[in-house]
């Protein structure tokens, strides 16, 4: 379950930084830091759970550190460049991780639903 996890919380934490990098010379991205930051935890959780094929429990888990931790690269990126609050850390963190459980959920129900038949 770590390949799953680690590739999870690598396209996270480079979605992440785009969006760091590019907020920080571009306001109007800036502006949307913590929707798409939180929407990037989501897409980081259920990329988990779908490489994962856990169920809802573990899902959920495993979304929540793949989330949490690409929230977290990307907010200690944009720290360092000076363009957030050094409480956003912790804030921002856990809500990465909340929505990265909140994918990790969505994706185990995901791939637990049956193809459609043709």
């Amino acid at each position: 379950m770590l390949r799953p996890l680690f590739l999870a919380t690598a396209v996270g934490t480079v979605l992440q930084l785009i969006m760091v990098l590019w907020g920080h010379s571009e306001p109007a991205v800036a502006a949307m830091f913590a929707v798409g930051g939180m929407g990037i935890s989501l897409i980081a959780g259920l990329v988990y759970a779908l490489l994962a094929r856990a169920g809802l429990r573990a899902g959920a888990l495993g979304g929540a550190i793949a989330g949490g931790l690409c929230g977290l690269i990307g907010i200690a990126v944009s720290l360092a460049l000076g363009d957030v609050e050094p409480m956003l850390l912790l804030l921002g963190t856990a809500s990465s991780a909340v929505t990265g459980a909140a994918g990790g959920a969505l994706g185990a129900l995901l791939a637990r639903r049956p193809a459609a038949k043709a």
